[in-house]
């Protein structure tokens, strides 16, 4: 454990790219997720079944296999990444697709009532799912998709498989270096991803509470 301590600023750089990959990769997801919830539940028959085929694919795809294309069949393509950006776009690939049934739920809870008056009033289909249908829908999936977003944050440790010395990466170097205090350092690295889960769900509570008062 001296090796770990003495160099404590390591650990700290590991754990801030693991939540620099949860960053990006989260806000990237959240985004696209929604956009591809409104196409699933759009009147474009194209975009629907296109949206559908996509969640139903990487839904049923092991993580471990998207990280394999984007690190290595992406450069057979003559696609070439980084690895923080090869990491990204394997996290956000994965992850919309879970965002994105997370939200089509919360469209889905809505009253079909909503819609039709908003096109009642001229609305277009986007405007109403901007200003109608997915401000109320955001509210109810906040719980859903903090599960989404902690599995994410947990599923960054896949990256390690492939050279980005995120906070798994670096537990793995400690361990070789002292075999005999493994399990000090297992269990000093699961106390960080503990730190950074319940952030991530003491946030979204807050999110929650604060949204149901504002009803």
């Amino acid at each position: 454990m001296d090796d770990v301590f003495s160099h404590f600023d390591l650990v700290l750089r590991a754990f801030g790219q693991t939540l620099a990959l949860f960053a990006v990769s989260g806000v990237l997801s959240l985004l696209l997720g929604t956009l591809l919830a409104g196409c699933r539940v759009g009147p474009v028959p194209v975009l629907r079944r296109a949206a559908g085929a996509y969640v139903n694919v990487l839904r049923n795809t092991p993580l471990l296999i998207i990280f394999v294309f984007v690190m290595v069949a992406l450069p057979q393509l003559d696609v070439h990444l980084g690895f923080f950006t090869a990491g990204c776009l394997a996290l956000t690939a994965y992850t919309t697709a879970f965002v994105c049934e997370a939200v089509r739920s919360g469209i889905n809870s809505i009253g079909l009532g909503q819609a039709e008056a908003a096109r009642a009033i001229g609305l277009t289909f986007g405007q109403t799912m901007r200003q109608v249908i997915l401000p109320q829908a955001l509210r109810a999936v906040v719980p859903p998709l903090a599960s989404v977003m902690i599995a994410l944050a947990k599923n960054t440790s896949v990256a390690a498989v492939f050279g980005i010395m995120e906070a798994t990466a670096r537990m793995r170097y400690f361990v070789n270096n002292d075999v005999s205090a493994r399990t000090t350092i297992f269990l000093l690295f699961a106390l960080g991803y503990v730190v950074v889960v319940e952030l991530i769900s003491a946030g979204a509570f807050g999110l929650e509470r604060r949204w149901k008062v504002a009803r």
